[in-house]
């Protein structure tokens, strides 16, 4: 299974069997109507026993993500790809203060991730981070956007992850499945203002031009839009910086932010 499970350890067995499967659902390495590793495999991965396992799975089969198909053929099915939010990790495990880690810790890792996707990307890794761009579009296309906020996010979640896929490194896609869940996280627990729908797909799509053109220039500037405006709502949220004296890899957010303020000055 390629470590997409980890063993849950002694504790909190039942809830660490059910938070990974959602995640792993959630972040697309599982979508409707897959089929997940047998009940034995399963169990052995999470190093969990079975009757654990089945209580776990009761859980997501009642939350209406898997569903248990029995006889010839039967097993673990994916129901659902869209996983609500409360069913992984709890926000506890991360606190307000770790926000700011978490979004300096993209901003270092994002754009370089990228960056290697266009270097590596091959077709097939393009029409997956279309197929996001058009999940959203048709939630936009619906008017169901506010209804589905959650359901909208998380498709913005799988598609970076399949950028990270696109590198064709799985320590990066290991390292990005933690920062993405982190982010989602961070995202519930301090950052509330609503999406910004056309926004956020049009930036999709330009990031994913840019990944095609393997234009490093133009990467760039696409990623730092796309991450800065996490990190405004952060900013704003809480009325806390995120770093000074800001790195060289932050300096063109940083000049463009001193930029905005100049301009707000000098027509106040």
């Amino acid at each position: 299974m390629d470590g997409l499970f980890t063993p849950v350890g002694p504790r909190r067995t039942f809830e660490g069997a059910v938070e990974q499967i959602a995640e792993r659902i959630r972040l697309g390495d599982f979508v409707a109507g897959d089929r997940l590793p047998s009940e034995r495999e399963l169990a052995a991965a999470l190093r969990i026993s079975r009757p654990t396992l089945r209580e776990a799975v009761r859980v997501l089969a009642d939350a209406g993500v898997l569903e248990v198909r029995t006889g010839s053929g039967g097993g673990i099915f994916v129901r659902s790809d869209y996983v609500p939010l409360d069913l992984l990790r709890s926000k506890s495990d991360l606190r307000l203060g770790e926000v700011a880690g978490v979004l300096e810790a993209r901003r270092m890792i994002e754009p370089r991730v990228a960056e290697l996707a266009a270097l590596n990307a091959r077709e097939e890794d393009f029409a997956r981070m279309q197929q996001t761009i058009d999940a959203q579009q048709e939630l936009l296309a619906a008017g169901d956007v506010l209804d589905n906020e959650d359901r909208f996010l998380q498709l913005d979640t799988r598609f970076h992850l399949h950028m990270a896929r696109a590198t064709g490194n799985s320590t990066i896609v290991s390292m990005m499945r933690m920062l993405l869940n982190r982010l989602e996280i961070a995202r519930d627990i301090a950052v509330h203002e609503p999406p910004i729908p056309a926004w956020m797909i049009d930036v999709h799509e330009r990031t994913l031009a840019a990944i095609r053109s393997a234009d490093h220039e133009r990467i760039e500037t696409v990623m730092d839009e796309h991450l800065a405006a996490m990190e405004r709502a952060w900013e704003q949220a809480t009325d806390r910086v995120l770093v000074r004296p800001v790195p060289e890899f932050l300096r063109p957010l940083a000049q463009r932010d001193r930029g905005r303020d100049d301009t707000d000055e000098g027509t106040g």
